[in-house]
């Protein structure tokens, strides 16, 4: 068998025990020494106001007591009705009413449902909830800060900015998970309710740490089937489960459920018999979950059934499901991701960044009060930039949620690090200025702005069984963040990302600043390699969501379109000459946006449609921005692991290592983005770049070129996903060999194998330098990323694996064999050559001359 050497994934050797990221943020690990002294007054006692075993309040000590052991080393004892007198050094946690019939009145006047008062104070703790939620939250609270090494004084009361702080799963009945990169459901298998909930509890358990108080647990694009009384059942065990942390359950529906399930002729919402149906239906599910949250909603989007069918408006729909939940104090999420997937892209004016407000806005009003509409933060789909939403700015009288994703969906899928919370602080902190008045996004979904009791928060998570919840470690910063901005989003996403980083890896100095500098790096990196000036992601959106395809944004009725010709780019969004988009925002903010001059530059292709030549005001023109960005994206990426290497040894070896693989992977699949996207748009325009990068690569052998035995070229869909749009790929279940003679200078030197990893099977390589291994590797990432993989060579599929250090003399003879594997053929793309020297030197434009090749 071949040698495995310099492999990409280097097992760590470090000295810190593995963990498996199961226990995220809440892990409790022990402070260091010097930090614990710190903890002068330790309390002797646990004191609950709730002996109820699911109770949150009985929670919320045994919280207590896990994490005083784990952090100071303390177990203490827990009770429940002590006698306490004023000297007693406790932590002593409860609702305002249970302390306040025990041991007089507080003035708390201040808290509302879900807030809490932490005081810490020489030892004695006091956290009390103005609700049992409240208490437990409050709890996680004082956890947070131990383990932290912080034990100041503190008086505090703490309300959440909105009532609404819901997660949504996009779980389907048979386990699968739509957009989900981390495994199959922990809620559903085989079209039912799991049996075995430890991983519910255990999710639950995050999410009470974070304030989030509801779920949906099952997929907007809803099977009608999770209403059998099996599935009820199913779910009020989910709900059970859950109810001990606070988090209440509410389900997905599909809107022709009457009909699909009930067996009726119709789902028209205001057909009498669907009403009954409906009502009926609700009672049946409220009697097993009395605490059910309420009911969310997608209708006629995207193929799914709604309302529209019938003549009927959006408002009668929600009102049908808002009727029904309000007797029991349900809420109904209507979601606002409407619009026409059949659209003519051939028309100019047509625009799917319309479509929310035309179908909202003169319904604004006739929503009953439980009724909240959930509103994507853009205006297309949750893409690496986008304005806010207008329509937030459109239902005055209308309760509204902000819909978030956690997800990666566009942004990597997980295989790639992007700390999302800048762009979500964006997006909150936006000022609409509706009516010329100070109008936040945060402050419209929380109520304050329009006067409105609900609103809030809807983040779409969808973890999985990985161990890691989202696939990736670094990603559940992610998850945390979102939970922290949905009770405070005036609170700072740095801020937010240390204290995660703390909780979840540890007090390292050198660990949270590496961390720090990669996290807050990584979106502006994404945004640089994938698509920029609010061209949206370039991803093909016809497929996996994953790779580069910017042929795939136009002339298809999805709508995410870029309008690119050979010379011009972007969507003409204007109110004089385009699809008035600009038109759909408060006059201060139109009047911005509709002028090219005041758009600024990273929304201009939104807003405008303008020539590849046209000059921002950075001074370059759109086609040199966008080369300049995608290479300064990509040698971004390429710092990721490197930095993250620097930490062997300060990271415990199981997560060191997962999280190196995926950094690797996200610099030479970076390098598939930069390539991808600046050929595709210089062969279009036909402008070359300033650098002379684009097509020029010396440093690199392509697979075609190379003496070929078994393997042929290959066409790769889209042709710019292949470096000289071309690959090499073996028969099916063949064998194939590449050789070269390299003409390089005398050097050590890394070189980086590009091929293409698709589903189907596990081809098999190996890389020979004049008959001595290198490299022997396998075509087996779907066993190690969780991303959409693909069946095709193309940009999805096309990866690199680099062999680091190596030795090479000219003349030497490279040698790659692959093996072909089930549906998998073995196929080849480039070898590049890196100098070692280059590599190894500190600046960033240094490294970006390395990684040209």
């Amino acid at each position: 068998m071949w040698i495995r050497h310099g492999i990409l994934l280097a097992f760590s050797a470090g000295f810190v025990a593995g963990e498996n990221g199961l226990n995220g943020w809440l892990r409790y690990a022990s402070l260091p020494e010097a930090q614990r002294q710190q903890a002068t007054s330790i309390p002797s006692v646990i004191v609950a106001l709730n002996s109820t075993a699911t109770s949150p309040v009985y929670v919320a000590a045994q919280e207590l007591q896990a994490g005083i052991e784990g952090v100071l080393g303390v177990k203490l004892q827990v009770l429940h009705e002590p006698e306490i007198t004023a000297s007693s050094l406790s932590v002593l946690v409860g609702t305002v009413a249970a302390y306040t019939s025990k041991h007089g009145a507080r003035n708390i006047s201040s808290l509302i449902a879900d807030g809490y008062w932490l005081s810490v104070k020489a030892g004695s703790v006091i956290i009390l909830g103005q609700n049992e939620r409240g208490a437990l939250y409050g709890a996680f609270e004082y956890l947070s800060r131990i383990s932290q090494g912080n034990f100041a004084d503190v008086d505090v009361v703490s309300n959440p900015d909105a009532p609404i702080r819901w997660v949504n799963q996009w779980d389907n009945l048979e386990g699968t998970i739509e957009r989900g990169y981390a495994g199959p459901s922990i809620f559903f298998s085989d079209g039912l309710v799991v049996k075995n909930l430890t991983r519910v509890s255990q999710y639950a358990r995050l999410l009470a740490s974070l304030g989030i108080n509801a779920i949906i647990p099952n997929n907007v694009n809803a099977n009608p089937n999770l209403l059998t009384a099996e599935n009820i059942e199913g779910l009020g065990r989910i709900a059970d489960t859950m109810r001990p942390y606070g988090v209440q359950v509410g389900i997905s529906l599909n809107f022709a459920s009457p009909e699909r399930l009930g067996g009726l002729k119709t789902f028209d919402p205001l057909d009498i018999m669907v009403v009954k149906w409906w009502t009926e239906k609700t009672e049946a599910l409220y009697k097993r979950v009395p605490d059910l949250a309420g009911y969310l909603v997608k209708a006629n989007s995207e193929g799914q059934p709604g309302p529209l069918t019938y003549n009927r408006t959006l408002a009668d729909a929600a009102n049908l499901f808002a009727r029904a939940v309000q007797p029991f104090g349900g809420i109904v999420m209507f979601r606002a991701f409407v619009y026409n997937h059949l659209a003519d892209w051939t028309v100019w004016e047509a625009d799917r960044a319309n479509a929310a407000v035309e179908f909202f806005k003169h319904l604004d009003g006739k929503f009953l009060d439980n009724v909240v509409v959930q509103i994507k933060y853009g205006p297309i789909d949750f893409q690496v930039r986008e304005p806010a939403s207008p329509l937030f700015a459109n239902i005055p009288l209308t309760n509204t949620a902000i819909e978030l994703q956690i997800t990666q969906e566009y942004l990597g899928q997980q295989s790639h690090l992007v700390y999302i919370a800048p762009l979500w602080k964006e997006i909150l902190d936006f000022d609409l200025k509706v009516d010329g008045k100070p109008s936040a996004v945060r402050d419209i979904v929380a109520g304050r702005r329009f006067n409105k009791k609900l609103g809030g928060y809807a983040g779409v998570v969808n973890v999985g069984t990985n161990t890691s919840w989202l696939g990736s470690h670094l990603a559940m910063s992610n998850l945390y963040a979102y939970g922290r901005l949905a009770w405070n989003p005036k609170q700072d996403a740095q801020a937010l990302l240390q204290d995660w980083i703390r909780l979840s890896f540890g007090h390292d100095r050198s660990v949270l600043d590496t961390i720090t500098k990669i996290s807050m790096e990584s979106w502006p990196a994404y945004e640089n390699y994938s698509g920029n000036l609010g061209i949206q992601t370039l991803t093909d959106i016809l497929y996996t969501h994953f790779g580069p395809g910017p042929a795939s944004q136009d002339n298809n009725g999805w709508g995410q379109w870029t309008r690119a010709t050979n010379t011009h780019i972007g969507m003409d969004r204007t109110m004089s000459n385009g699809t008035g988009n600009a038109g759909q925002y408060p006059p201060e903010v139109a009047k911005a946006y509709d002028n090219i001059e005041t758009t600024p530059d990273n929304l201009v292709l939104w807003f405008h449609h303008v020539p590849y030549t046209h000059r921002l005001h950075s001074g370059k023109t759109v086609i040199q921005h966008f080369y300049d960005a995608h290479y300064k994206g990509a040698a971004t990426a390429q710092t990721f692991a490197p930095a993250w290497e620097s930490l062997r040894g300060k990271v415990d070896a199981q997560r060191f290592d997962e999280v190196l693989f995926r950094l690797r992977y996200q610099a030479g699949h970076s390098i598939v983005w930069r390539d991808s996207i600046c050929s595709f748009y210089h062969n279009l325009s036909g402008i070359p770049d300033e650098a002379k990068r684009v097509g020029n690569h010396p440093w690199r052998i392509q697979a075609e070129a190379m003496a070929l035995t078994g393997f042929k070229p290959t066409g790769v869909t889209p042709p710019e996903a292949a470096s000289n749009f071309t690959a090499v790929a073996t028969v099916k279940n063949g064998t194939g060999e590449a050789v070269a003679t390299l003409n390089f200078p005398d050097g050590t030197y890394d070189i980086a194998i590009a091929y293409y990893d698709i589903v189907g099977g596990r081809a098999h390589y190996g890389a020979f330098i004049n008959e001595d291994p290198l490299l022997e590797w396998y075509g087996d990432l779907e066993d190690r990323l969780g991303h959409a993989f693909s069946e095709k060579l193309d940009g999805h599929s096309a990866t690199r694996v680099t062999i680091t250090n190596v030795g090479i003399k000219k003349g030497d003879v490279l040698k790659i064999i692959g093996l072909a594997n089930g549906n998998e053929t073995a196929s080849l793309d480039y070898v590049a050559f890196s100098r070692r020297e280059l590599l190894i030197r500190k600046s960033l434009r240094t490294y970006s001359l390395f990684i040209t090749t």
